[in-house]
């Protein structure tokens, strides 16, 4: 049996995070943020735009692509290109070029999985070799539906692995709940995913002697994790969507006739997520070093936080722009 080590998340008290100062994109829910050689915030909106902005200064929001389905997760290549998980239409590489018309160049990598559609890609990762590491959440819900996934607990949510030159996927790890972001260690010898459903990142070893082991970073989030990234000195940030609910939890420990009868009945009703903002910051080793949150922050379901240039700039799937803060300690 695969050992499964772990490190509990309850081993900081939550600080405050400084005020948030809004950016407004002109589009709604930039589910993720990423942040290019130019210091430029990269984020994807609900109409299928990515667009750019530079996070000081005044707000000149540029559209560098339009991909015709639905943006999440994303990574900035070396050469400048961006890797985008669309929930709509699979793993795409895209050509940034601004302002022009319908943006810059759109190829599809993965569609399918073992002739099976890729169905909600999620969160992306590269490797300096070029390897591509993805998420697809759920093999049942697509994006729209993605509060069914987390009530049923249908844990079909998987990591993929894209070789270097494109070719066909590998299944790295399955019966993920609800697989979401992914993040690389600083030297690659593991790759951790969000299980947002099970409140817990879990990692892949790569290299080493553990090499092909599978464990459990952190545990018993404090919320759901949503879009991971990687910061200064190893730090895997970790968005949190909202924090856990009881009846949520007590809903996925109910035999799965009661969960479904429940997705049933909650499907018509709209989602109000609390206006809290809170992100983790996690060590290599599985031990917080931050754990931010703000009240009352006007601004709602963070599913994306990066690390820039002494700020940290977070995206929700929700809300109509971004919002930056100065990272506490190093203003």
């Amino acid at each position: 049996m695969t050992p499964r080590l772990s490190v509990t998340a309850r081993t900081a008290g939550p600080g405050v995070l400084p005020p948030l100062r809004p950016i407004p994109l002109g589009g709604t829910g930039p589910e993720d943020v990423v942040v290019d050689r130019e210091g430029r915030v990269i984020a994807g909106v609900a109409d299928g735009r990515i667009l750019r902005v530079r996070p000081r200064g005044p707000a000149r929001v540029e559209q560098i692509a339009r991909t015709g389905g639905r943006p999440l997760g994303l990574e900035v290549l070396p050469d400048g290109r961006l890797l985008v998980c669309d929930a709509e239409r699979g793993l795409l590489r895209v050509t940034p070029e601004a302002d022009s018309g319908s943006g810059g160049r759109v190829e599809v990598l993965v569609d399918r999985v073992a002739g099976e559609p890729l169905r909600f890609c999620s969160g992306v990762a590269a490797a300096a070799d070029g390897t591509v590491y993805f998420t697809a959440s759920s093999r049942r819900f697509g994006l729209q539906e993605w509060l069914g996934d987390l009530m049923e607990r249908t844990a079909t949510g998987r990591l993929l692995r894209l070789p270097p030159g494109g070719g066909e996927p590998e299944v790295l790890l399955d019966d993920l709940d609800f697989a979401n972001g992914v993040v690389l260690a600083e030297d690659e010898s593991w790759v951790a995913v969000a299980e947002t459903g099970a409140y817990r990142l879990t990692r892949l070893w790569l290299s080493g002697p553990r090499t092909g082991q599978r464990d459990t970073l952190v545990e018993d989030l404090p919320g759901f994790p949503g879009n991971l990234s990687r910061g200064t000195d190893g730090t895997v940030w970790v968005a949190l969507a909202g924090p856990r609910q009881r009846p949520l939890d007590w809903l996925r420990r109910a035999p799965a006739g009661v969960r479904r009868a429940a997705w049933r009945a909650a499907r018509p009703l709209p989602i109000r997520p609390r206006a809290v903002a809170r992100v983790l910051g996690i060590g290599p080793g599985g031990r917080i070093r931050h754990d931010l949150r703000r009240r009352r922050a006007g601004y709602r379901m963070v599913t994306g936080v990066y690390e820039h240039d002494g700020m940290l700039i977070l995206g929700s799937l929700l809300e109509k722009g971004i919002v930056v803060c100065e990272l506490p300690g190093r203003a």
